[in-house]
């Protein structure tokens, strides 16, 4: 049986029962009745727009955000599924920082839930760089399911995988 690599951290119940709705083909019916909408967010502007609503509504001091972008190049095994990143360049005399957001282009036929919890994610990084307690306290401040929104995330991701694989298998 391939491992559930989204899932490697959770209990070995978790997992067997993940596996056991992959094989009777359910996990798919399960994640669609759960999380049956998608988001009207389509574009980088549309994804910049959505993000700075959030941070302004959550975290209003926190310092603004340069770029929010799709990334295409994103393969969610190897990386993250969004990066933020503070660039610093050097203009005269002053240092200038840009900040941004890249989410993983998988996000945008996601459910709506979904690149929420990824966006606030990203966006409680902008004040804490570790996954600490006061992180997911940020977290869960701007998404009070965001716990249940990351293990679901994690089982979406996992069904995306099997369905991958199954068509490569039948190829």
């Amino acid at each position: 049986m391939n491992p559930l690599i989204y899932l490697s951290g959770y209990p070995e119940c978790v997992q067997v029962q993940v596996r056991g709705l992959i094989e009777q083909d359910r996990l798919g019916a399960l994640l669609q009745g759960k999380y049956g909408q998608t988001h009207a967010v389509r574009n980088d502007k549309a994804l910049f727009d959505y993000t700075v609503e959030l941070k302004d509504r959550y975290m209003r001091k926190a310092e603004p955000l340069n770029k929010v972008v799709f990334d295409k190049k994103f393969q969610v095994v190897r990386h993250a599924l969004g990066t933020h990143t503070t660039v610093s360049r050097v203009q005269g005399s002053r240092l200038k920082a840009s900040r941004e957001i890249r989410i993983a282009s998988v996000f945008r036929d996601a459910p709506a839930e979904f690149l929420k919890m990824i966006v606030v994610h990203e966006l409680a990084h902008l004040k804490e760089r570790e996954h600490n307690k006061p992180f997911y306290q940020l977290c869960t401040h701007m998404a009070p399911d965001y716990h249940q929104l990351e293990f679901d995330l994690r089982l979406y991701l996992t069904h995306l995988e099997c369905a991958s694989s199954h068509r490569l298998a039948l190829s």
